[in-house]
């Protein structure tokens, strides 16, 4: 992450971070065959290759022509448009192929390294102030690469294992409290000063909250087994009127890539490996309805998204903070990200990693689904354009954060703001819970 960048400086960071950007995203196509970039493996998600391409193309407008460069292949701005072809109709358009798309994404990268010599960093330009555009491309190839171990895992037995990952460490041998009292009061959410911030998580803005309590760890899959063995698919007490239509029309039974293997045992599948289900883990693959049902089952709910943040990046005596364990930029000691491993660590893994308030692994392991809806900050401005943001608005999205396992550090920010329908499951989210002091 870069915190205050200025000249060359930045440029050299930036090169890093796209290098270390383009390196994930040709190692998670590597063992994949050509044939099965092609596919489409759900409806839910485009080919594999159409991810490679789509970020070559983005680069290409916002790295390239943005910055008054000549791009490398307008042509295929429609085929890559991902608001013009939602993802269900991607394996029908005139795709590059494998070997194709890797050239194109090469020689979009050559160009824009080459613009970044001669590029100024101007602060009086609001897209090349503090590398902005550099860091929105940036972040934007991590995101695709995260959608793409969502498609990889989607493979189902087919699946691959992910390689140069290593064990997550084990659960922590401390002793906590199973929850985190924060008082009400006036606090600031959003951001004015994070460089690569997005537009949705601007301005910084006061929000006042009713004192509450909030979960010390995310829910672990044990415990989420419990919701299940007691009947809390089958009882529509539990259920929005939308989430019980949603689980009948889907017969939901359980989180996706669980198997019942007899009696209380459960497996999961994983990249191609069926294991058992480890209990003291967050619980991942479940959609939001999944999540407000077992949290009124258990007496509780979801926490605001405001909620969250201030647990997550506010110390008592109301200083902000850009990561639960203060500003410091993540480590292996303090969160599980950028892909280190292929899942969720058990509860209590990073106990370096604490927020000031008290809560653990509030970035990384899981994406923590909230009860809010995704919409603007007041005084919210749409840039660099209205399509990231603005048109999902008010559209039925809700607000996930916190990152998960394979979510880059980079966005690992207390106010990044993640959303999709609450009927997703393919997306490594879980949650936690809350409740009104």
């Amino acid at each position: 992450m870069i915190a205050i960048p200025l000249g060359e400086v930045v440029k050299a960071e930036v090169m890093a971070e796209l290098e270390a950007a383009r390196s994930r995203s040709l190692l998670l196509l590597d063992p994949i065959a050509e044939e099965d970039q092609r596919r489409q493996h759900s409806p839910l998600m485009a080919p594999l290759v159409w991810d490679l391409a789509h970020v070559g193309n983005y680069e290409d407008q916002w790295l390239l022509r943005s910055v008054g460069e000549q791009g490398v292949r307008p042509s295929v701005d429609d085929i890559y448009d991902a608001f013009r072809h939602p993802r269900a109709s991607r394996p029908g358009l005139p795709l590059l192929g494998p070997a194709e798309a890797r050239a194109y994404v090469t020689q979009v990268r050559e160009r824009a390294l080459g613009a970044l010599d001669r590029v100024e960093l101007d602060p009086d330009r609001p897209l090349l102030r503090n590398g902005f555009v550099y860091g929105l491309v940036i972040q934007h190839e991590h995101q695709h690469d995260e959608t793409m171990l969502a498609t990889r895992q989607l493979m189902g037995e087919d699946a691959p294992p992910l390689g140069g990952v290593t064990p997550a460490p084990p659960a922590g041998q401390q002793i906590f409290e199973p929850e985190v009292f924060v008082p009400g009061g006036s606090y600031v959410i959003g951001s004015d000063i994070e460089p690569w911030a997005y537009d949705n998580e601007r301005p910084a803005h006061p929000v006042v909250l009713a004192p509450f309590w909030i979960d010390t760890v995310p829910v672990t899959s044990g415990v989420y087994a419990e919701f299940i063995d007691a009947g809390g698919y089958d009882d529509r007490r539990w259920w929005t009127g939308e989430g019980w239509s949603w689980r009948q029309e889907e017969n939901l039974e359980h989180p996706q890539f669980w198997r019942r293997e007899g009696g209380a045992s459960w497996s999961v599948l994983r990249f191609g490996r069926r294991t058992d289900l480890r209990p003291d883990e967050p619980v991942q693959h479940v959609c939001w309805y999944e999540a407000d049902a077992y949290a009124r089952w258990i007496g509780r709910r979801l926490p605001s998204e405001a909620e969250w943040e201030v647990a997550a990046s506010t110390a008592p005596d109301g200083t902000k903070q850009r990561f639960p364990w203060g500003d410091a930029e993540p480590t292996s000691l303090t969160a599980n990200l950028g892909q280190r491993h292929d899942g969720p660590a058990p509860v209590g893994a990073f106990p370096a990693g604490v927020s000031a308030r008290g809560c653990m692994q509030m970035a990384g392991d899981v994406w923590e689904w909230t009860s809010s809806d995704f919409t603007a900050y007041p005084g919210f401005s749409s840039f660099p354009y209205r399509d990231y943001s603005e048109v999902f608005f008010d559209s039925g999205y809700k607000v996930l954060r916190g990152g998960c396992w394979a979510t880059s550090p980079l966005s690992a920010r207390c106010t990044f703001r993640n959303w999709d329908h609450p009927i997703r499951r393919q997306i490594f989210s879980g949650f936690r819970c809350a409740r009104d002091a």
